[in-house]
């Protein structure tokens, strides 16, 4: 029997299975009620396991893993940030997602705390809190996607979005040396302001006789 619009909002909710299924006894619906539901839902199968079908349906993930920043400037080997130091957030979207709009948690919001994460070094973890602090709460970095209508590939999305970040943060500032000019370009350059000049001083027009 497919869960009605109650049983759904319970889910999103966050509603335990025990809710969900006093609900579905309170309204005294069966797992038989409809045609076909032996074949779905097999009379042997509790109350409590459709509800937690329900339940993973809604609230199960991939599993996060690490996340891989390649090899750079201020980063030789590379930065792996271990899956247990991001957090994700999953909230509903108002970008695209046609009927699903309003209604699916497709909006990802990924969190990595700079200050308390082990991938850096001292080095990288000062950079990238100095560059980024307009962008930080307090030392968390938050990355959000909404911008498409599947929930995995926002969350692709948020991670790649994180790597480039942490990637341009961690470069090291050139320094900028002053030099004298050389004798070639003070040639060219007296050159130059000579055929300037001449071009100038071609396009006069001719004076009195």
């Amino acid at each position: 029997m497919r869960p009605d619009a109650e049983e759904l909002a319970l889910v999103r909710e966050g509603k335990s299975v025990a809710a969900i299924t006093h609900h579905r006894e309170r309204t005294g619906a069966s797992l038989l009620q409809s045609k076909g539901a032996v074949d779905r839902h097999p009379a042997r199968e509790p109350p409590c396991a459709w509800a937690l079908a329900i339940a993973r349906r809604f609230h199960q993930t991939d599993p996060v893993d690490d996340l891989h920043v390649p090899p750079g400037p201020g980063a030789p080997l590379g930065i792996r940030v271990p899956a247990g130091e991001l957090v994700e957030q999953f909230s509903r979207s108002s970008g695209p997602g046609g009927q699903g709009v309003n209604t699916a948690d497709s909006r990802v919001q990924l969190s990595f705390d700079v200050r308390a994460t082990t991938a850096l070094s001292e080095v990288q973890r000062e950079r990238i809190l100095e560059r980024l602090a307009e962008r930080l709460s307090g030392t968390v970095l938050t990355i959000s996607a909404s911008e498409h209508r599947s929930q995995r590939r926002n969350r692709t999305a948020a991670r790649q979005r994180l790597a480039g970040l942490l990637r341009d943060a961690v470069i090291p500032a050139v320094l900028r040396r002053a030099t004298r000019p050389t004798s070639g370009s003070r040639r060219r350059r007296l050159e130059g302001k000579r055929r300037r000049s001449e071009t100038k001083r071609s396009r006069r027009p001719p004076g009195p006789e």
